[in-house]
């Protein structure tokens, strides 16, 4: 066998595997010689496209809510509560403290 026939070979084997891959991966032409991503069929039921569509709802809503709590607690005023809490959660501890002292 030839050089060239060996080359011949080769290159024809490389563009079935490649051919092989775009199939796989979904890769069409059209007849412009567009290549595109063909759209897949997706077989399931309404339950449970519903039960995805809540889960995505309660996604969304638990993000809004870790975001709101990681903007609030940069504000003055977030700052200015948990200090406040803060306070109150020291003086609840003094009555505490000043009945055990006697028991000493």
């Amino acid at each position: 066998m030839s050089s060239w026939a060996i080359v011949a070979l080769v290159a024809i084997v490389i563009w079935g595997i490649v051919e092989t891959v775009r199939a796989r991966a979904g890769i069409v032409t059209d007849e412009d010689g567009n290549q595109k991503i063909a759209p897949r069929q997706v077989e399931s039921n309404p339950a449970e496209l519903e039960a995805a569509r809540r889960e995505l709802t309660e996604l969304k809503e638990r993000v809004k809510v870790l975001e709101r709590i990681a903007t609030d607690a940069n504000t003055g005023e977030a700052r200015e509560q948990a200090r406040i809490a803060a306070e109150i959660e020291a003086l609840r501890a003094l009555p505490a403290a000043k009945k055990e002292e006697p028991d000493q």
